[in-house]
């Protein structure tokens, strides 16, 4: 490794004003629709800390890294200071090492005292963990911020492990497509400001009739998000063509596989096995039955590949009574983002029965997941509930009826039920349009 390519990725290094013309900033600007993540204004910069920052590819990662560099630039930070470094080229940890030993030189060269380090998609050396810790470890970071990023949930939280009481002030920072209410806020900002966002589940029902007054703003911007879902690529397209969108994600995924060594005709089986029960709970033995390998193991090393990439969430079913998970039960799979669903639909040469119902439920799911991170679940016994929140070590429950007339029994556990509709409010049960729900989600973890 060479300095002049430290130099390469780090322009303003030689004149702060370059940032303005970094690629990725320049394509930021471009967009007809554009936004700075919450990243950029939410992540903590204070010595020592050791940040992770987590998402899908093509989610805006790389974009929120160079748009904080600009922040900081724009606030008198040395430009010196701030180094960024892509490591998609770099082969293993020992190349890793000699890029931070690099930047080491220049910075005690150039009397630094304080630098921020930005590592994007640093899982993908091999080991790359083992360079970062022998830094912290020799006490060479003691006085910087290092922010990582990664797109591979499985890979950073299991190598995360390995930083015992190396993290400093360090958090762990997830960077998604837009939910919907942010994808309001981009299209509509000042609708997105007359709505109110519930934070508990006591207050959604009192901010409910408040919200209400804009449904019908709100479902034209849902019919929208529908469409071409929350991925900055797609939503920078808005009413138009969707192609480009849905070849980068789609190449996003299939690499994905390729990398795990995983066989592609066998993700595009389970991908259609996938896409044909959405909104059915599944084992892992049943779908096993409709690929060629015939292995429940299989199908989920890849369902959980693509969970670990921010494609799919899986939903357990968790007991009532005991409020303990039952692992060994069915699973429901739900896509996290509507773009998804077009790519999966293309793999597996298959169509969702319903799409709008699909949909529905898939984004109600989204939104709690996102919110109730690793509580929300499902259940079903009889009958069932599509999303059950344990909260606190009380359950909400969720029920979406993509009906003109919904109704849905509740199960007595519940300390409170509401029914996601296509249209129409109702107090007893507590019964809102899907559109004015996901506008009031605000809370993100």
């Amino acid at each position: 490794m060479e300095l002049q390519e430290l130099f390469h990725q780090n322009p303003w290094w030689k004149d702060k004003s370059l940032i303005e013309k970094d690629y990725d900033i320049v394509k930021w600007g471009e967009r007809k629709y554009k936004w700075i993540p919450k990243l950029v204004d939410s992540v903590e910069l204070h010595p020592f800390s050791l940040h992770f920052v987590l998402g899908p590819r093509q989610a805006g990662k790389t974009t929120a890294l160079k748009l904080l560099i600009q922040k900081l630039l724009s606030q008198g930070h040395e430009p010196k200071s701030l180094f960024y470094f892509n490591c998609e080229n770099v082969g293993g940890f020992k190349e890793l090492s000699e890029v931070l030993a690099l930047y080491r030189e220049f910075k005690e060269g150039n009397a630094l005292k304080n630098s921020i380090l930005f590592f994007d998609e640093i899982t993908l050396p091999k080991e790359w963990y083992r360079a970062v810790k022998f830094e912290i470890d020799i006490g060479k970071l003691r006085n910087d911020v290092v922010i990582l990023t990664g797109s591979s949930s499985i890979a950073v939280k299991r190598e995360v492990e390995l930083f015992p009481g190396r993290r400093g002030q360090g958090k762990d920072y997830t960077l998604l497509p837009l939910s919907f209410r942010e994808f309001v806020k981009i299209i509509d900002p000042n609708l997105e400001k007359n709505i109110p966002a519930f934070t508990s589940f006591a207050d959604l029902e009192q901010k409910v009739p408040s919200a209400l007054l804009y449904e019908s703003e709100l479902q034209k911007h849902l019919s929208d998000y529908m469409e071409y879902g929350g991925y900055p690529l797609s939503v920078s397209n808005l009413h138009g063509s969707k192609e480009e969108a849905k070849r980068v994600y789609s190449t996003w995924i299939k690499n994905a596989f390729l990398k795990a060594e995983r066989s592609d005709i066998i993700a595009k089986q389970i991908v259609k096995v996938l896409v044909e029960t959405m909104q059915t709970d599944i084992s892992w033995e049943k779908a096993s039955q409709e690929i060629e390998l015939k292995s429940p193991k299989t199908v989920f090393a890849y369902v959980d590949l693509l969970r670990s990439i921010f494609a799919l969430n899986i939903l357990y079913n968790l007991d009532p009574n005991k409020k303990k998970i039952s692992f060994g039960r069915n699973k429901k799979i739900y896509v996290r983002d509507p773009l998804l669903l077009d790519i999966f639909e293309e793999w597996g040469f298959v169509r969702v029965k319903d799409r709008a119902a699909c949909m529905a439920e898939t984004l109600v799911v989204e939104q709690l997941v996102r919110m109730f991170p690793e509580k929300t679940f499902f259940w079903k016994n009889g009958f069932e509930v599509d999303a059950m929140v344990l909260e606190k070590n009380k359950l909400y429950g969720f029920e979406v009826k993509w009906s003109e007339q919904p109704q849905a029994k509740r199960l007595s556990q519940l300390e409170k039920f509401f029914i996601i509709s296509k249209k129409g409010y109702h107090k007893e049960p507590c019964t809102i349009p899907l559109a004015v729900f996901l506008g009031m989600c605000g809370k993100q973890q």
